[in-house]
């Protein structure tokens, strides 16, 4: 195996770049992830031990974050030995919406599909106002309005708008 990198770009420093999930259907999760969040299929793969998929926010090319979604085939599947975990019940991926209203609409479309695991709640700061969806693998989504992370990075580092 070659030691040169395949890609001619990469971070200009170590970064946070991904959040990883194992799923059961990558069409299904990419369909579901395109519907209820802001992310969008970047790309597609396929090797020896199944297929994955990237998706990401393409409004912020800046700071890229990645949801890598993986299928693996049950022949090949190089974590067959563990069994398969989900995010949740706290632990979750968080997304924050820029309205109550929003937020409500993602608990009415989850309800709708019976994916609605905690209702539009008021939290105390920093937490602010938030809802539990769970994806098609059960995985736990957070949708929140009024979180803080905006605020506090910019008072605690500057202004990075």
């Amino acid at each position: 195996m070659s030691t040169e990198p395949h890609y001619a770009m990469g971070p200009p420093k170590p970064r946070w770049t991904h959040l990883a999930l194992r799923v059961k259907s990558i069409e299904e999760s990419i369909a579901w992830y395109e519907a209820n969040t802001p992310l969008r299929l970047l790309s597609r793969n396929e090797d020896q031990y199944g297929v994955g998929a990237w998706l990401a926010d393409p409004q912020d090319v800046t700071h890229p974050f990645v949801l890598a979604l993986s299928q693996f085939d049950p022949e090949t599947d190089p974590f067959a030995y563990a069994p398969a975990t989900v995010l949740g019940p706290y632990a979750h991926i968080g997304i924050e919406l820029l309205s109550r209203e929003a937020v409500d609409r993602a608990a009415a479309r989850a309800k709708a599909e019976g994916a609605l695991t905690l209702s539009p709640t008021d939290m105390p700061p920093p937490i602010g106002y938030i809802c539990f969806v769970e994806d098609p693998d059960g995985n736990t989504i957070q949708f929140s309005y009024d979180q803080g992370t905006y605020a506090v990075i910019n008072e605690k580092w500057g202004d990075r708008t």
